[in-house]
């Protein structure tokens, strides 16, 4: 991540290699709920997509495990007092039985797990992290939690691809056969223009097959590389393909479904996964809000794409000191505040837009704020042009609740009209008709004061925009503004825009509506 996530590029520090005692594994007679669901739960889609019965036991199949994978509702996972590496080193059974079980209230039937070579122990990895591995996998299945594993993060040993196939070997061989593994990321967010990376996968891939071969692998890329780095893994890899590809997205929620049109189109037929996705609620950095928002966006452009799996990163926020301090991670503040749940266990508004994708309920525009009834500096509207004048949340006038969006004094610049803006939860498409309208009223109004919406390609490039009458100069009561256009060619995006410019008076605006 970075604000976008970028571990790529600085994670290659080393890590904490302090060993504990393991922590004692929790049993069903001390679990919180929910339930735990049963066993026959956990493996019956794998049943239903292929997995056999040898001597009364499931046994996954690769044709199993993958349809498993591209159906996941899968959550990105650490403990908020334990990221990365700690996670291992300072092993906590009952943390991660609480956070099991806080995962499958959501909705979550898979939980990704990052194993790292360096706490694990390399080449050989020691037996007391190995057994730390089993208790998480039997832990996450008591919740109904299938398993993936990613491998090798925070690495750059590319020039042991012995050492690395021997350590995979011992780390994957307990579960060849295990249907609550479902599949393995041999190397977090991989980059195909490292030639020593790139030779060293091609001798793993091969390796790990003849140790695992029913289990599916894959690759990432970081959230920055995207489609292009997706692209060139396929054609370097054609030798050794892989079974499906993740796509890490921290771009643009407005134009996710366009972003996620191009990975797929990057590895055509293969089919992909979001493996991670997010944004930070970190102060300066984002709101949970915008959060909540963005991963509505996410979610609902990927069911507009048939991406079945979208995995948000991740499950908790981090206290101070979480993240191992011998790692650039941890001296970036947005890398704390990714979470669904914050470090004290309450939950942000994202969790209630994930249960509801996860349970099958219906996402809509609910979550943008629209009546400005959120708390201030926790909505999901963003100010264009603030310098000429922002809008301000206030308590005393509203067309119906409690609050409203007020500009006064406002002023203008070639690039338009001070506003604010947000964009609907459901994806844009070319064609689409949309409807917007919002409540207007105004004090010695002057100048242009409007609602607009304005429609972007994919590349985030302006198409133009639809606008609705002005408010009345001089002061007005309450008065409905509306919008109806149809999509352009092109169209990948549609921003609602609430304008007020050289206005020397105020206007207020409430009580939106966004629809196509």
């Amino acid at each position: 991540m970075k604000t976008v996530r970028s571990r790529a590029a600085i994670l290659a520090s080393s890590l904490l290699l302090a060993v504990v005692t393991p922590a004692g594994e929790a049993t069903a007679a001390t679990k919180p709920t929910p339930t735990p669901k049963s066993k026959a739960v956990a493996v019956k889609s794998g049943m239903q997509a292929g997995a056999v019965k040898v001597q009364g036991s499931v046994v996954a199949t690769k044709a199993s495990r993958l349809d498993a994978t591209l159906s996941a509702k899968t959550i990105n996972y650490y403990p908020s007092d334990a990221g990365w590496s700690a996670m291992w080193t300072s092993f906590d059974a009952a943390r991660i039985d609480a956070d099991m079980a806080k995962a499958a209230a959501l909705g979550a039937d898979n939980v990704r797990v990052i194993v790292f070579p360096q706490a694990f122990g390399y080449p050989t990895p020691k037996a007391e992290y190995t057994e730390r591995l089993r208790k998480f996998v039997n832990i996450a299945d008591s919740y109904g939690l299938t398993v993936k594993f990613t491998l090798f993060d925070w690495w750059a040993g590319y020039n042991d691809a012995t050492g690395s196939a021997a350590w995979a070997k011992a780390v994957l061989s307990p579960y060849a056969n295990d249907p609550r593994v479902i599949s393995v990321e041999l190397k977090n967010e991989f980059n195909p223009n490292d030639p020593a990376a790139v030779a060293w996968v091609k001798r793993i891939i091969p390796a790990v097959r003849a140790a695992v071969p029913q289990m599916p692998l894959t690759l990432s890329v970081d959230g920055q590389s995207g489609a292009p780095a997706m692209a060139k893994i396929k054609s370097l890899l054609s030798a050794t393909p892989l079974d499906y590809y993740d796509f890490h997205f921290y771009g643009s929620s407005e134009r996710s479904l366009a972003e996620i049109r191009k990975a797929q189109s990057a590895v055509s037929p293969s089919p992909i996964v979001i493996g991670e996705t997010g944004v930070t609620t970190a102060a300066g950095s984002g709101s949970e809000g915008e959060q909540a928002a963005f991963l509505a966006r996410v979610f609902q452009a990927a069911q507009v794409a048939k991406v079945g799996s979208v995995a948000p990163w991740t499950l908790n926020d981090f206290s101070d000191g979480a993240i191992p301090s011998n790692s650039q991670v941890s001296k970036l503040a947005a890398q704390y505040r990714f979470g669904l749940y914050r470090a004290d266990g309450t939950a942000k508004p994202a969790a209630a837009v994930v249960r509801t994708a996860w349970t099958g309920g219906k996402l809509t525009n609910s979550v943008l704020d629209l009546g400005f009834e959120a708390a201030a500096g926790n909505s999901p509207w963003r100010p264009y042009l603030a310098e000429q004048g922002s809008a301000v949340r206030v308590r005393d006038v509203a067309h119906t609740g409690s609050g409203s969006a007020r500009f006064s004094g406002t002023g203008r610049t070639s690039a338009g009209l001070p506003s604010v803006r947000t964009s609907p939860v459901n994806p844009v498409l070319p064609g689409q008709k949309w409807h917007a309208e919002a409540w207007a009223k105004g004090t010695g109004v002057t100048g242009s004061n409007e609602i607009a919406l304005s429609w972007f390609d994919a590349n985030d490039k302006w198409l133009g925009q639809s606008s609705s009458k002005q408010v009345a100069k001089g002061t007005s009561n309450w008065t409905k503004l509306t919008v109806d256009a149809t999509a352009p060619a092109g169209a990948a995006s549609v921003q609602l825009h609430l304008k007020s410019g050289d206005n020397s008076g105020s206007v207020w605006f409430d009580d939106v509506v966004l629809s196509n």
